[in-house]
């Protein structure tokens, strides 16, 4: 029997997706299926939702368990054919509020802070000890089972079950499959969307669309370039970081502008800030974010637990297309976060990289890519030294690692001095208490 164990199910609405489209999948519809938080009011949140939708579109046919607390996680995973990993250590409070607001004291303000960054490093510095201990769990109880990480910061984390661990690791993220579509219809042109080919790699959040052509074989990038220009001079809309990329590297991003603008040392300046609103950057988008999910997802659970009427139509998200494809043979792509190796020439071994793969009955096999842009991999490059430090420092309980890390991101370098980001690590740190007490 195929077993699902989804780790951080208390993650109610992303579990309801990841869920729904496996009990959606013939392949996989007989699956059990354990979900697994510390949590014990959001995990009885996701049972009672996840069985709603087994009852509605799959008469039944899954088993669905719970698993509460560290005390029951090897159960969890015991025997496991899948593992879903979306887990976020120290939640939106306290964490996320102090890894905002410790470094707004020092003029270094965020829009994102889950992927790169003073925030990106400290969530994965926070994540990675509790990674291993799963990656240990998993080594006893379900040696071959699959791990499809989709918690952020994704090179990081993944880069390190990878680097470390025996576990069979891939890291997803919905931002390639929607990338073309997002930029095509902003841009007028949906009638190019059916039959396009293209071509994306690079790293999580900045992996570029290398190439664009539509089903008769012609390059979208000049009209797609022209367009963009004339759009950015022309209006304000919140998508004016990539298209600026587009301007001037000359080429499309896969995650959206208000991450992109923290991922560079070119939007956010202190010494220019009328380029926030020139650019439309949102800053302290993802607290407010946070926020606003909490209250919706209120109102939703009272309306699911008033009638029970909850559906699903099967979702964009990767995790069932993978499961399927393994476990029928039936070939299927996606953009993996996988090691490098050698698939971008021009990108170090160790990176974690973001690339077309082949997902079938013998597992996830990546494809070679070759050499990026030169300006795009320096782009990536500039990302990864931050991303490969802070996995050392996590991998060696190293604060010195971490202040390393901090100084190479390239916002906050060019934002404080060394000795700023120094006392801005070690305030962090400190404000972190347990989730940070090995550092």
């Amino acid at each position: 029997m195929i077993k699902i164990t989804f780790m951080g199910a208390g993650s109610t609405i992303f579990a309801r997706n990841v869920l729904g489209d496996c009990m959606s999948t013939p392949a996989l519809c007989e699956a059990e299926i354990a979900l697994y938080d510390i949590d014990k009011e959001r995990l009885q949140d996701s049972y009672i939702i996840l069985s709603a939708i087994n009852k509605n579109v799959n008469a039944n046919r899954a088993s669905i368990h719970t698993y509460l607390g560290v005390e029951n996680r090897k159960d969890a995973l015991r025997d496991a054919t899948f593992v879903v990993n979306a887990i976020q250590v120290g939640g939106y409070e306290p964490c996320t509020v102090i890894d905002f607001e410790i470094p707004k004291k020092y003029g270094l303000r965020q829009t994102i802070a889950d992927t790169m960054g003073i925030g990106g490093i400290m969530r994965a510095l926070r994540t990675i000890p509790v990674l291993e201990e799963f990656a240990r769990d998993m080594e006893e109880v379900c040696p071959n089972a699959y791990f499809l990480n989709y918690t952020n910061p994704m090179a990081m984390l993944t880069g390190y079950m990878q680097r470390y661990t025996k576990i069979k690791t891939i890291g997803l993220c919905h931002s390639v499959q929607v990338c073309s579509e997002h930029l095509l219809k902003a841009l007028g042109m949906e009638e190019k969307l059916e039959g396009r080919t293209e071509k994306i790699a690079g790293i999580n959040h900045m992996a570029w669309l290398l190439e664009i052509y539509d089903k008769d074989g012609n390059d979208l990038y000049p009209e797609i370039r022209r367009r963009a220009e004339e759009k950015n001079t022309s209006e304000k809309h919140d998508d004016m970081i990539r298209y600026e990329y587009i301007r001037h590297l000359g080429y499309y991003c896969t995650e959206s502008s208000e991450h992109n603008a923290e991922y560079s040392p070119l939007f956010i300046k202190s010494r220019y800030p009328e380029m926030i609103e020139q650019y439309n950057i949102p800053l302290d988008e993802y607290p407010r974010r946070c926020v606003r999910q909490v209250e919706g997802w209120e109102k939703e659970k009272q309306g699911i637990l008033d009638n029970g009427e909850i559906t699903h139509t099967r979702s964009l998200e990767y995790a069932s297309y993978i499961m399927e494809a393994i476990v029928t043979n039936k070939p299927y792509k996606i953009g993996g976060n996988v090691l490098n190796n050698g698939l971008i020439d021009n990108l170090p071994a160790d990176a974690c990289v973001e690339v077309p793969c082949l997902v079938d009955g013998s597992g996830i096999t990546p494809c070679y890519v070759g050499s990026l842009p030169t300006q795009l991999a320096a782009m990536n490059s500039s990302n990864i030294s931050a991303q490969l430090l802070t996995i050392e420092a996590a991998k060696n309980r190293d604060r010195k690692k971490i202040y390393q890390a901090a100084m190479l991101d390239p916002h906050t370098a060019a934002e404080l001095n060394i000795p700023d980001i120094i006392a801005m690590v070690d305030e962090l740190i400190a404000a972190h208490g347990e989730y940070m007490s090995e550092f």
